[in-house]
């Protein structure tokens, strides 16, 4: 019986400290601080069936609880048989579904609004999900032509104005998911879904809106993020003339070590027994010779993102030569194999460590 009084007694301490923990949390890919017109719809039926949803859960405890103490046992107290009330059947009957269509004329609104065409002005995007990163293909003259800027896991959109996206999968079915921008949706091989959003004026800032796959695709599905940074117009064509210029040349001579690595097209096992296919086999780096590879992620400017290896380590030297020595080691599932030939050798196995960093230097230097 004590540790029972004593349990009750702790228990409101113990939802106060909760309460303070939650509060003290902070979540960059929420959903209650839209940043786009989508996102604000969305918001607004989320906030309208929570609210709807609060008011029939105390509206029913407040019915409970009266009723309990109204009709409470008394000493000389009969309960009253009562069989049936259609009055009262129909209305219980009644108000759920008049909550339902108030939640559900909005609900299809939203969905009516957000299906419809993007406007001639928008900015259009092709954004591929692939195992496991995202690669983003810019129509900048609005040709048909998605090849005027490509990048990877680092999208840039300017503020105020409308972007569409053709989401596309080449492997198995992705999700597009940027919380205060917009909604998921699938990226499904062989089919085009579309998107599009306008994002506010005042969402323009240095740091970044996180997205994410939000559809279950392999080994490497958690760490297979992206960034969204929402540039002023001004900003956003600066970004694009710095993209679309050649890689920058090496600055040193161990850049041009790194630059020269880089350029090879093979490297031989040591022992012999076959050898591995260089960078350029993968990747593209405008204005390197040879350097025209598509399999992996287009590293014209790498060193002036703010991460590598979709959005889980930070862009910096030590980081660059942890991910080129073994990147199946800094992210499980990245590995290379005869079955799958798209993913990223560990380059241990055949390149020295001072190799390795003259790698990374080089790589650094593109920015």
């Amino acid at each position: 019986m004590r540790s029972s009084r004593s349990l009750r007694r702790l228990a409101p301490i113990a939802l106060l400290a909760i309460a303070l923990a939650l509060a003290a949390c902070s979540d960059p890919q929420t959903t209650v601080d839209p940043k786009s017109d989508f996102a604000d719809d969305i918001q607004f039926v989320y906030l309208l069936t929570f609210w709807l949803g609060m008011a029939v859960f105390i509206g029913i405890l407040a019915l409970t609880i009266g009723l309990a103490f109204w009709y409470r046992e008394r000493p000389g107290r009969v309960a009253k048989q009562i069989h049936g009330n259609t009055r009262l059947e129909i209305v219980w009957t009644l108000i759920p579904v008049v909550l339902v269509v108030v939640m559900a004329v909005p609900t299809w609104q939203v969905i009516a609004d957000s299906s419809k065409p993007a406007p001639d002005d928008a900015l259009r995007v092709n954004a591929i999900g692939r195992q496991w990163w995202f690669e983003f293909q810019y129509d900048l003259d609005n040709d048909g032509e998605y090849d005027d800027l490509i990048t990877a896991n680092e999208l840039h959109i300017p503020a105020g104005r409308p972007v569409t996206f053709s989401l596309l999968a080449d492997d198995v079915i992705h999700s597009f998911w940027v919380p205060q921008l917009a909604g998921k949706v699938d990226m499904v091989p062989g089919h085009v879904n579309d998107l599009w959003f306008t994002p506010h004026e005042d969402a323009a800032r240095a740091e970044a809106y996180l997205g994410q796959c939000a559809e279950f695709c392999g080994t490497a599905h958690a760490n297979m993020r992206f960034r969204v940074f929402v540039d002023t117009p001004e900003g956003f064509d600066a970004w694009v003339a710095n993209e679309q210029a050649d890689g920058a040349e090496p600055a040193d001579e161990l850049a041009q070590l790194g630059q020269e690595l880089f350029l090879t097209p093979v490297w031989t096992l040591p022992g012999g027994g076959g050898g591995i296919l260089g960078c350029t086999g993968c990747h593209t780096v405008a204005g390197a010779p040879g350097a025209v590879g598509k399999i992996g992620p287009n590293l014209t400017h790498v060193g002036s993102r703010s991460t590598i290896a979709a959005g889980i380590l930070d862009t910096n030297f030590e980081n660059l030569v942890a991910w080129i020595s073994n990147p199946d080691r800094e992210k499980p599932g990245a590995d290379y194999n005869d079955d799958t030939a798209r993913f990223m050798p560990a380059f241990e196995t055949v390149l020295t460590r001072e190799q390795i960093e003259a790698i990374a230097v080089y790589l650094l230097g593109l920015q």
